[in-house]
């Protein structure tokens, strides 16, 4: 009889611990992370040391280039689209990545365009140099972006968050995510870094701070039709309290960044 009385708690222990939380938010889990190979690869390694990124050098201690490469599986031969490129920090150094072979497509919504003809004039420079041969630069509509060939990988970094405020058009970051889910490849890639906002903020800082809750951006991805592969600490800071604009010079440089990868399923 005691034992048949223990074998009765415990599947009733068994039973309370699979009905817990019913009806309730359950904690979502940990998100897998992004594997880091150490030492870096040697192609990454080269490209980083190429003489035509010194006046980019001195960012790399704190942007981590090496590392967000390597997590995000780019290699030789890629097709590359680089959302929002800036002054190219990224475009040189997936150029390099990609090879002759391969292709980098440096793309800017024509609403960040407009407020970035600098940034715009420096890329279309950048393209023309016998340095970067494979380089392509486009302006295209904001949110109805397009590929002239699949890709491997659609690349943005410190800019998901724009697409909802005013001077982009207060676009849904829907649009966006279903447009790069049509460029990618099978089995391609759709790789974010951004500023982190306040866990549970969703959008509400993307106008007046400048960030965006990494939950709700996964949210997003995933209902375009992307399988979440992991993320990375690489760029965290836990002394960020995210409630500074980013550009606030107390934590300009230093704030909270999520790195995220996304995959377009195979079989797409």
């Amino acid at each position: 009889m005691m034992a048949n009385k223990w074998l009765v708690l415990i599947a009733a222990a068994a039973l309370a611990a699979c009905n817990a939380g019913d009806g309730e938010p359950r904690a979502e889990a940990e998100p897998p992370a992004l594997t880091l190979p150490s030492p870096l690869p040697q192609n990454i390694r080269s490209a980083l040391a190429d003489p035509d990124r010194s006046m980019h050098r001195g960012a790399d201690q704190r942007r981590h280039p090496g590392e967000i490469v390597a997590l995000s599986g780019l290699t030789s031969g890629d097709r590359v689209l680089d959302l929002i490129p800036g002054d190219g920090y990224w475009t040189r150094l997936f150029s390099r990545i990609v090879g002759p072979e391969g292709r980098v497509y440096a793309v800017w919504p024509k609403n960040y365009a407009d407020v970035a003809t600098g940034n715009v004039a420096t890329l279309r420079q950048i393209a023309a140099s016998p340095d970067y041969p494979n380089v392509r630069v486009e302006v295209q509509p904001t949110p109805l972006l397009t590929a002239s060939e699949p890709l491997d990988m659609v690349f943005t970094s410190q800019n998901y968050h724009d697409y909802p405020d005013e001077f982009m058009g207060g676009f849904d970051p829907a649009q966006l995510n279903r447009a790069v889910f049509e460029m990618l490849k099978p089995g391609g890639t759709w790789f974010i870094v951004d500023h982190a906002a306040e866990a549970g903020s969703g959008m509400r800082d993307t106008e007046r701070l400048h960030r965006i809750d990494p939950a709700v951006v996964r949210r997003q991805v995933e209902a375009a039709g992307f399988e979440f592969v992991g993320a990375s600490d690489v760029l965290r800071n836990p002394a960020d309290d995210h409630r500074l604009p980013v550009f606030d010079p107390r934590i300009r440089g230093r704030t909270d960044q999520f790195v995220m990868r996304f995959r377009k399923p195979p079989a797409s």
